[in-house]
């Protein structure tokens, strides 16, 4: 059974969600405020963490950037009445994986936790070949992980989705548009420089360090994994 922590300070809000996730086999955690929701994620190993931007005590914008840290593979969901582009681009440099605005429909809700919860699940692969791999880049697809030329490097699930989008397109230019949806969901606005944003983030990662820069940029068309 997939575990949620739900952070929301909202009584009717966060009942509604509750039993609607209960009901589809989901066990639900939930925590009224944001440092409830902090010692939740101290305490226990969520699958999802759905979280409400304006909390007390503790907002959800820094209460994501703490489950980044301790919990970087669990996907984030903020869900907010703060819907203008400003407020999605904040929540997503925060670290969150989507952003829902409220109001919203359950069914639109649930769909976005089984897409996050699809994007943590291992290749059906046998068993046998569970690594993607370019250059000294070395992905392991079913436990999330990163390293580059032995060297373990620490992604937060969005890093590791752009990694790994790369590296199944190496050597082939991918579009900003192409990226945002790939990464992000079609409803993300391309016109945002939260893909240029991301992908310096991760520049900063595998390739500090290295002679050898693997993420190039192509002016005005987009980015390229490749070895010059």
């Amino acid at each position: 059974m997939k575990r949620i922590c739900l952070v929301e300070d909202e009584e009717k809000v966060s009942s509604f969600i509750k039993k609607g996730l209960e009901e589809h086999g989901y066990s639900v955690d939930v925590a009224e405020d944001g440092i409830a929701g902090l010692t939740m994620m101290l305490q226990n190993k969520y699958d999802v963490f759905i979280l409400d931007m304006m909390l007390p005590l503790l907002s959800g914008m820094e209460l994501c950037k703490q489950i980044r840290q301790k919990q970087p593979e669990a996907p984030v969901l903020i869900l907010s009445a703060l819907g203008t582009i400003d407020d999605k681009v904040n929540g997503l440099h925060a670290g969150a994986d989507d952003y829902l605005v409220k109001p919203f429909h359950f069914k639109e809700l649930l769909a976005r936790i089984e897409a996050l919860l699809r994007r943590r699940q291992p290749a059906n692969d046998g068993g046998e070949n569970h690594f993607l791999t370019f250059s000294d880049l070395k992905l392991n697809i079913w436990d999330k992980t990163a390293e580059r030329a032995g060297k373990q490097i620490a992604l937060t699930a969005k890093e590791y989705a752009l990694l790994e989008l790369f590296i199944r397109n190496a050597n082939k230019l991918l579009s900003r548009e192409y990226i945002t949806e790939k990464v992000w969901g079609i409803n993300f606005d391309t016109q945002t420089n939260m893909v240029d944003v991301y992908v310096n983030y991760l520049r900063n990662k595998i390739q500090k360090g290295f002679d050898k820069k693997l993420i190039h940029t192509v002016i005005g068309m987009g980015y390229i994994l490749k070895e010059k």
